[in-house]
């Protein structure tokens, strides 16, 4: 009886372990979901603001001292406090290309500056007691209002916050996630089928595929040091340029394409390939027509887990020099461009407050393009998986 009570107490004890080990994990799912959920809450709370931006119903006279370049005369002199001094200075432009206006007026929304933008939002902010009279005032009449911040999207960086916008850091990213796919796709998985494939298994194809996982895995801001002494100082490619970035990128994501790519392949059944050989193919049309469409799927997969990787770097493009202040879009690889991580890294080192929300508000965007990746890569590695 002695030795069964034991056993009894032995087999209590493992059980009592094995449930405190469980509550410890899910304890740390608890902590981390915690987390995420207070991450998502903050930033949710600092960039939901952005979305919407102050604006002054205003008399806008449309002068020839306004069309000679003298912007503020466009405004009555209350107003030129509190109204954006980078929208005045389009007017002249605008009625350049629009004459007819000239010795008219017209009452317009226009956009006001930031600290007004803040005062209405409850923020931290800078306008003097004043203006906070007049734009109560305005408020009262009806003349003030939180409307949809369409230049959050359709412009690029500015100095004054309430113009500044993510549009040219867009165009950037587009371009260099195109290059990088231009770049990255064919040569990650053309070395990859040769690895798993076709090479002989030798010291020197073994130590490629050592120094291949190793890549995967070292700092990204080693790639941007690379980029800058081969793609800039060696081959002169134009600083700051869409291409230096593509191709530094490119660098980075390789490996990871190259890895994910090689364990695609090897899930495909060797019985495939006998099957294939057993009729006659060739061993590059086994590959080309049996292999690869099998192994398509979690190559896509990787492929796509890898760009959402490059679209989130930030320290590579910073050594490249896509760190610069671009208030218009590139309309071409070659000019200097930026991207969003990059404007987003810029925006958080200002000092004016009303970037804060900006910041934030660039996160989120930056987020959602993340998680529509990696739930594309997880939709086709469902979709299209194959079990043997």
């Amino acid at each position: 009886m002695s030795s069964r009570t034991t056993e009894k107490k032995k087999l209590a004890r493992r059980y009592g372990r094995e449930k405190r080990f469980k509550a410890m994990c899910i304890g740390s799912i608890a902590i981390a979901l915690l987390f995420l959920a207070l991450f998502f809450a903050d930033l949710i709370g600092k960039g939901y603001s952005a979305f919407v931006q102050a604006e002054i119903l205003a008399e806008i006279d449309y002068s020839e001292a306004v069309r000679d370049g003298k912007y503020k005369m466009a405004v009555d002199k209350q107003m030129r406090k509190i109204v954006s001094r980078g929208w005045l200075r389009t007017l002249p432009l605008h009625l350049e290309d629009h004459p007819e206006l000239v010795g008219t007026q017209e009452a317009k929304w226009v956009v006001a500056i930031s600290d007004v933008d803040q005062y209405l939002k409850g923020r931290p902010h800078k306008l003097k007691p004043k203006y906070r009279k007049l734009v109560d005032e305005l408020k009262a009449e009806g003349k003030l209002r939180l409307a949809f911040n369409s230049y959050l999207f359709t412009r690029g960086d500015s100095k004054m916050p309430e113009l500044a916008g993510i549009k040219s850091a867009v165009i950037g990213t587009i371009y260099v996630l195109l290059l990088t796919m231009l770049f990255s796709l064919p040569i990650g998985i053309m070395t990859a089928i040769y690895l798993e494939e076709f090479a002989p298994d030798n010291r020197f194809i073994r130590m490629i595929e050592v120094n291949i996982n190793n890549l995967a895995a070292i700092p990204s801001i080693l790639f941007g040091l690379l980029g800058l002494a081969i793609f800039i100082g060696f081959f002169g490619v134009p600083r700051s340029s869409a291409l230096v970035g593509g191709l530094t990128l490119s660098l980075m994501t390789l490996p990871v394409i190259i890895i994910s790519a090689r364990v695609a392949l090897e899930s495909v059944p060797e019985s495939i390939r006998e099957a294939a050989f057993g009729v006659g193919s060739s061993p590059l049309q086994t590959v080309w027509h049996h292999v690869l469409p099998l192994a398509m799927p979690g190559i896509l997969t990787g492929s796509i887990i890898g760009l959402a990787r490059a679209m989130g770097e930030t320290a590579p493009l910073i050594i490249v020099g896509m760190i610069a202040y671009i208030p218009d879009a590139p309309s071409s690889i070659l000019e200097a461009a930026t991207v969003l991580p990059a404007q987003i890294y810029t925006w958080a080192g200002e000092p004016m407050r009303a970037y804060a929300e900006r910041t934030a508000a660039g996160i989120l965007i930056l987020l959602v393009v993340m998680i529509c990746l990696n739930g594309t890569a997880i939709w086709l590695r469902k979709r299209y998986e194959r079990r043997w």
